[in-house]
Formats: structure tokens, sequence, C-alpha cells
């Protein structure tokens, strides 16, 4: 489990295509510092598994269903992203309750720079719209984020100086892919109430 507090901004150091999958090497001194073989890292929100360590770098596979419902597939030798750790038990839970499980892709609209911070406008798929709600968390590249307004169609996020500094959401622009997780207490509410909303248009009515 993971929190959605970005530890380090890493960098992707190379991309090796397989038939039906990925290797990636990635370079980050501060989360590879007592990594072992096995342990899960969270890259841009998706949660990956060690595979191999280096000098300040793992490496880690990314199969093909990942590449397809995340912004990883678009990754190359080069590319800025968010790392994290997952929680020690006993952690300050600094952000919410992160999976690590991408639920779908959201690109950036525009942004609003404002002196102090900025207002990111992003869109929404469809099928996760029922799950975003003004003033809850979503997770936006692994990193854990109050939703300002909750359109049908987008969300708006506001962005402080220390997360534009230290997370990939600083560098994005208008038309780049960014990972969407939402809230998984949210899912959770949904199925205890029999998935009604999960059967529906995800504009219809709940019963």
């Amino acid at each position: 489990m993971f929190t959605g507090i970005v530890e380090e901004l890493g960098e992707v150091t190379a991309v090796e295509k397989l038939d039906d999958a990925s290797r990636f090497r990635l370079r980050g001194p501060v989360v590879t510092e007592g990594a072992k073989h096995g342990d899960s890292i969270a890259v841009n929100g998706v949660c990956l598994t060690v595979v191999d360590l280096g000098e300040h770098e793992f490496t880690a596979d990314v199969m093909a269903e990942t590449l397809n419902r995340s912004s990883l597939g678009a990754l190359a030798a080069g590319s800025r992203v968010n790392l994290e750790r997952p929680m020690a038990l006993g952690g300050r839970l600094g952000g919410h309750i992160v999976q690590g499980h991408v639920d779908g892709t959201g690109r950036i609209i525009e942004r609003t720079v404002s002196e102090h911070w900025e207002i990111v406008k992003i869109s929404l798929p469809a099928e996760l719209t029922r799950y975003v709600v003004e003033k809850g968390s979503i997770t936006v590249d692994g990193v854990s984020l109050t939703v300002v307004d909750a359109g049908t169609d987008h969300f708006t996020i506001s962005l402080i100086p220390t997360t534009l500094a230290l997370t990939t959401l600083g560098i994005k622009g208008p038309g780049d892919p960014v990972n969407l997780e939402v809230d998984v207490i949210a899912k959770y509410v949904e199925r205890l109430l029999g998935g009604t909303a999960a059967a529906q248009d995800p504009g219809d009515p709940v019963a």
C-alpha cells in the first residue's frame, strides 16, 4: 500500500520492448536504498516489482495489460517519473490509501497559473465519474491530491509549489497523459450497496 506522497522524481534510463511486455530500468537513489529483489515501488502511481538492482537503479517488468491501462507505455529513456516506496507498517498516512492499481488515464486539458499555486484541469473517463467528488481524494501519476471541482468529464486539482517542484505534475503540459486511481473506499461502498452504480451508465441516478 502507498500513500501518494512522492519520495523522488526519478528517471527512466532504458526501455526494452518485449513481445508482450516491456522492461524498464529506472534511476532513483532514494527508493533503491535498502531495496531488494521482489520489493514494490510505485512508478507514476503504478505498483511495479523490482527485478534487478544496480547503482541507484532498478529494473521492473511491465506486462501488456499495465501498458494498455496506464501511461507507462508512453515512457522512453529520459522520461521523468514519480517514485514511492510502500508505506511501512506503523508509518504516517500522509496522503490517502493508494493501491498502485491504475483505474484509467486522463489528459491535462489546461493549466491556470496563480502567484502561489496552479489549477490543473484533467479529463476524466466516463466510467470513473461516479467515484470523483468535490473535496474527495484522487491519485494523479501517483500523487495524492484533493479534487477542487468535479465535472462529468473532467476534474480540477490545485498544485502547491512543492508538488510542482518535486513531481512530474510540474513539468507536464496540455495533452500529456496522467494515470488516475480513484479512492478505493468509494469502490468498496458501491460494491457493498449491491453494485447498482456499476451496472448503470455513469450519468444515471443510483436507485
